[in-house]
C-alpha cells in the first residue's frame, strides 16, 4: 500500500524523457488561478506515484507534467505516494526492473527508444514532445478516456505521430487537435487504450 510524503520538487526524478510543453501551460495557467493554499490543497490532492531508489532518491512513475508545472510556479514541495522501495536495486538493475512494471518510458521525441541513462535527472530538463501536448489535448476534448494502461498517452501520441504531419502540428495546434479528435474516434483507433470511438 502506498505511503504518502512530501518532499521537495527538485528531488523529484523523472521516469521518461519527454513531457508535453503545451499540457504544461495549461496545467500552469489552470493552478496560477488559485491562491497559494488552493495550490498547495491541490497538490495534497493528486499526489505523484512514485518509486523509492537508492541513495533515498524519488523516481516519479506519472504527472510529470504536473511537476514541470509546479517547477514552473515556484512551488517547493510536492507530494508522492510511494508504491514501491526499490532502494536495494542499482543501476541497471533497478531500471530493469522499472521497467519489467511498466515503470519507465525511455523514449525520446520522436518515438525513439534509448539508454535508461538518457532518461534526465530532473524534471527541468525533460525535452518537449508536441505528441504528447496533442494527446493530452485530444483527450480533454473527448476524443478517448483516460486508461489505467501504462504510458496511455505516449501511445495515443505515437499513433498521431504517424498520422499527422509535424509540420501540420506546429503550424497550427487547434487543427492538429481537430484532426486528432476524428482520429481518434475512428475505426483506426480500435484497440487503443480509452478508445471509445464515438
Amino acid at each position: 500500500m502506498a505511503s504518502t510524503q512530501e518532499a521537495p520538487i527538485s528531488r523529484l526524478h523523472p521516469t521518461q524523457i519527454t513531457v508535453g510543453l503545451l499540457e504544461v501551460r495549461a496545467k500552469v495557467e489552470r493552478l496560477s488561478l488559485l491562491p497559494p493554499k488552493g495550490r498547495r490543497d491541490f497538490m495534497q490532492g493528486h499526489p505523484m506515484p512514485a518509486v523509492l531508489g537508492s541513495d533515498g532518491v524519488l523516481f516519479i512513475t506519472d504527472h510529470h507534467h504536473l511537476g514541470r508545472a509546479s517547477i514552473a510556479l515556484g512551488l517547493a514541495t510536492a507530494f508522492c505516494d510511494v508504491e514501491a522501495d526499490l532502494s536495494k536495486l542499482a543501476g541497471d538493475a533497478f531500471w530493469q526492473e522499472m521497467d519489467r512494471r511498466s515503470w519507465v518510458h525511455p523514449l525520446d521525441e520522436n518515438g525513439v527508444r534509448h539508454h535508461y541513462s538518457a532518461i534526465p535527472s530532473r524534471l527541468e530538463s525533460m525535452v518537449d514532445d508536441v505528441y504528447r501536448s496533442l494527446s493530452g489535448f485530444v483527450r480533454a476534448a473527448g476524443g478517448f478516456e483516460k486508461s489505467e494502461a501504462a504510458f496511455a498517452e505516449f501511445v495515443w501520441a505515437d499513433f498521431f505521430r504517424r498520422l499527422i504531419a509535424i509540420e501540420d502540428v506546429r503550424a497550427d495546434f487547434r487543427a492538429a487537435v481537430k484532426a486528432g479528435l476524428a482520429l481518434a474516434q475512428s475505426k483506426l483507433a480500435r484497440g487503443m487504450p480509452g478508445y471509445t470511438g464515438k
